[in-house]
């Protein structure tokens, strides 16, 4: 986020008088589009319909699916906005929607992430002490929880005009250019960034991979009580959490970070590194369904199920395809010409 006391500085022009980044942006939001809205739509599908919110994993599964879709379905204005060299032709208000949403869908995955790792480190861990903490309305409550904590902290976002006209090149944009006056004062400042590093992303982060590394331990150090199978799916899901924390949201986060820091008391602008590390953050839209694959048995059951029934379907009617062909060149040389091309004009209609 680039702020500014009069206009913007020359970093933040030469970012967006480059030609580059009208292409790069928009070609990965669409990919992330591409893949994020069917593959969380199949996530949400199989969720809700075969599995239902039985336990708190799949709750918390649920509110990241639906987070998800909500990031890939303003999505396309965000590509609009860098095809169009930075120029925002959407209003005040979608500017503000699709901001808060960008960011909440970033703070959201991990706060969720993080509970998810709670959760398994407790049925794994603590299995009987813990069982009366592993309820819906307990994940429920948590999700409410990170809500309210989200909305309070973007609350700044949602209530502030983040469309900026900038004369020197014609183009109005969104959150490209943030005013000082957002915000009273720089303590203020401090505390509204150091929240999104610290709250938001560090302490999360932390908690997260102290989680998996205990139930990790724990699993491998069990001779009894627990599969290969269910060891397996722990150590993938692991990887995949991890992944999504170290390639998303770490590069981000971390720029945002030195960004600011140097662009408060220093005067220099990382803003080009951060805003090619805010694609990073959208890919995790990608790799959520690994998740639900590799924290839910159940999930994971479904989609083999799913896979299995249409590839049934498929080798059926390579079946009926084959049986027709044969078929077919019986009767050629029991009927004439014309009967058995016209016999064979109706199989492939059918089929």
């Amino acid at each position: 986020m680039e702020k500014y006391l009069s206009k913007p500085d020359n970093a933040t022009l030469q970012m967006l008088r480059n030609p580059t980044l009208t292409v790069v942006l928009p070609v990965v939001y669409t990919l992330v589009a591409l893949v994020s809205i069917p593959g969380n739509l199949f996530s949400l599908w199989v969720l809700c319909r075969h599995i239902g919110p039985r336990s708190p994993s799949i709750i918390f599964m649920i509110n990241l699916s639906l987070t998800d879709l909500a990031l890939a379905l303003v999505l396309p204005f965000q590509i609009a906005y860098h095809y169009n060299h930075h120029h925002w032709v959407f209003g005040v208000p979608l500017c503000n929607v699709v901001t808060v949403t960008f960011y909440a869908n970033m703070y959201s995955s991990i706060l969720t992430m993080t509970c998810i790792s709670v959760e398994r480190f407790l049925g794994v861990v603590y299995p009987m002490s813990a069982s009366r903490w592993r309820r819906r309305r307990y994940a429920v409550a948590a999700c409410t929880g990170l809500w309210l904590l989200l909305l309070a902290a973007l609350s700044p976002l949602a209530r502030t005009d983040l469309t900026y006209k900038v004369e020197a090149l014609g183009i109005v944009t969104c959150f490209d250019v943030l005013k000082w006056t957002m915000l009273p004062n720089m303590a203020t400042w401090a505390v509204f960034l150091f929240t999104l590093f610290i709250v938001l992303f560090l302490i999360p982060f932390v908690i997260t991979v102290a989680c998996y590394t205990a139930t990790i331990r724990k699993l491998l150090q069990s001779s009894h009580g627990y599969g290969h199978g269910q060891k397996r799916r722990s150590v993938c899901l692991a990887g995949v959490v991890l992944l999504a924390f170290v390639t998303c949201f770490a590069p981000n986060n971390f720029v945002l970070l030195v960004h600011m820091v140097s662009r408060l008391f220093f005067g220099h602008s990382f803003y080009h590194v951060y805003k090619l590390t805010l694609c990073l953050s959208c890919l995790n839209n990608c790799l959520d369904p690994f998740v639900y694959y590799f924290a839910s048995k159940e999930f994971q059951l479904k989609l083999r199920g799913y896979l299995c029934h249409q590839r049934s379907r498929v080798d059926s009617l390579f079946t009926t395809r084959t049986m027709s062909a044969r078929s077919g060149s019986s009767l050629q040389a029991d009927c004439p010409e014309p009967a058995n091309r016209a016999f064979l004009q109706r199989q492939e209609s059918v089929f």
